[in-house]
């Protein structure tokens, strides 16, 4: 076999044995390697994503537990198999993919395969530096479960109460939530029972020497006594606020084990401060990825559900910046981060809060699974309220544009008469900013691109009026009259022009008015909404 690309992409795919005949083979050269599992390299017929964040086949990820073996990857990561959560989104993609191809749907693995292939990689790392401990391992969540959320997060409770049970080693208590001035005055150890086993801190042996500063915090925050948890999070806080360097160094697998526990703390202070400072380390790129492949994302959406209100706030900034990572966006999307960030974008009363809300989800629809999710989730029909009440800030009118590049939003929102909505914003002087004109004139024109439906709606709202007199004013960017223009042409009969290449060469224009490239808009990151603030 040669070095093909896909054995480069799946370096656990080396060797065919009887079992493996049997299989559906496909062409790696025709097939979207998202689709391929990379344990067998077979399209996947039941993909899960695991708490790092990647998708494998079922089977592999259950043959890897009950060998007690994470592999390593072709990145040289390793995955966290400790959680594995249904990837429907991925399993509805793939079975589109087969029935547009025309290729029967994939087929489970042969379990005996599976097995050969992770025990020959087995043999080929030696050591127990990849085995992973029998207590790490929690049960699979169904595709049937009323919440896949809840259910992982009910068995990592629940072994954690058996682990501490069965150790005897803390006492159980179970504090209510306090106001800062109570939670200032106590010095009872926090609650046990919220520790998320599947995280233990227990064993810190196998780690690297800690710095002075960061052994000085990593006391505070391992010490049973919750008024040392506040200091050592108050200085977390405060060194990383400004600090890059710190930021980084202090990103540690030691500090980050203990923070998933205290960031679903009952105390008010202490989670606050502990989603404060996961904040301020992932403003750090490096950072990004480690602090989701450690397991924080099902926390915070947890805080974020039930937190107290300033730990929500600096949760939605937290999910904004970890957003921003290319290789977040999927992973954030899957585990159910984008209906409580809607429910924050349309309710908190915090300014900042919908704005950072906005802003994730911004970031999170660069990728299609997620334009889809948002879509699914009521986002359309929320978001031409928000804009018709007034409410139109130009991140809500680029996130439409956004939602617009797909089928399914673009169809939402001319079955929720969003081209009136816009056309009327522009009339009545709503966008009052020319990036807010400006995006909302974006959003006609992505609705427009390859639409027939889109000219009669447009002309019975008047939008010619309104689009002609943007182009022939004398203010306005040059950027905004363009915009207009394209949707001239393609009211006035200009369709004929958005064939295949015209078409994508309408839209490399329109995504570079925007300041975005095409992969950007497919998957990407804009620079120029990073995450900034420091708490």
């Amino acid at each position: 076999m040669g070095e093909t690309g896909r054995h480069r992409w799946f370096p656990f795919h080396h060797h065919r044995s009887a079992s493996a005949t049997s299989m559906p083979q496909h062409n790696p050269g025709e097939t979207p390697t998202e689709f391929l599992c990379p344990i067998t390299g077979f399209l996947m017929s039941d993909p899960v994503v695991v708490a790092s964040g990647q998708t494998f086949e079922r089977i592999s990820v259950q043959v890897c537990r009950n060998l007690g073996f994470a592999p390593k990857l072709h990145d040289g990561s390793q995955p966290d198999l400790s959680t594995v959560i249904p990837n429907l989104a991925m399993k509805s993609t793939i079975l589109s993919w087969c029935k547009r191809k025309k290729v029967d749907h994939p087929r489970p693995p042969d379990y005996a395969y599976v097995e050969g292939v992770v025990r020959t990689r087995m043999d080929k790392e030696p050591g127990t530096g990849n085995r992973v401990a029998r207590s790490e391992i929690l049960p699979p969540v169904a595709e049937n479960s009323p919440s896949d959320y809840d259910s992982v997060m009910g068995a990592i409770r629940s072994r954690s109460r058996n682990s501490i049970s069965s150790s005897n080693s803390l006492p159980l208590h179970h504090p209510r939530p306090v106001s800062h001035s109570a939670f200032s005055m106590s010095s009872e150890p926090e609650n046990p029972n919220r520790i998320q086993g599947s995280f233990s801190t227990s064993d810190y042996s196998s780690y690297p020497p800690m710095s002075q500063e960061e052994e000085e915090i990593f006391n505070k925050l391992r010490s049973a006594n919750t008024v040392d948890h506040e200091q050592g999070l108050i200085l977390l806080r405060k060194t990383t606020r400004t600090s890059e360097s710190s930021r980084i160094s202090l990103c540690t697998d030691q500090i980050l084990s203990l923070l998933r526990s205290l960031i679903v703390s009952r105390y008010n202070i202490v989670q606050t401060n502990a989603a404060a400072s996961l904040v301020n380390l992932s403003l750090e790129k490096p950072n990004k990825l480690k602090i989701v492949r450690s397991g924080f994302v099902p926390l915070l959406i947890d805080v974020l559900k039930s937190g107290s209100a300033e730990a929500q706030e600096h949760v939605i900034g937290a999910l904004f910046s970890l957003a921003v990572e290319e290789e977040n966006k999927m992973v954030i999307g899957v585990l159910g981060a984008v209906e409580p960030l809607l429910h924050a974008l349309r309710s908190s009363e915090s300014e900042r809060a919908r704005q950072d809300a906005a802003l994730a989800l911004y970031h999170l629809s660069l990728i299609p699974n997620n334009r889809t999710r948002l879509v699914r989730a009521g986002a359309v029909p929320m978001m031409l309220s928000m804009v018709r009440s007034g409410e139109s800030a130009s991140r809500i009118l680029l996130l439409l544009c956004n939602l617009a590049a797909c089928s399914e939003g673009k169809g939402a929102m001319l079955d929720g008469n969003g081209v009136a909505i816009l056309v009327g914003k522009l009339r009545e002087g709503g966008a009052d900013s020319e990036a807010a004109r400006e995006n909302c004139v974006g959003a006609l024109l992505t609705l427009s691109v390859g639409n027939m439906r889109f000219r009669g709606l447009a002309s019975e709202a008047g939008a010619e009026e309104i689009l002609t007199e943007i182009v022939e004013s004398e203010s306005g960017s040059e950027r905004l009259k363009e915009k207009a223009g394209k949707i001239l042409q393609a009211m006035r009969g200009g369709e004929r022009e958005f064939g295949e290449g015209a078409e994508a060469r309408e839209w490399n224009r329109m995504l570079e008015a925007s300041g975005l490239s095409r992969s950007q808009f497919q998957g990407g990151q804009k620079e120029g909404f990073a995450y900034s603030s420091q708490f």
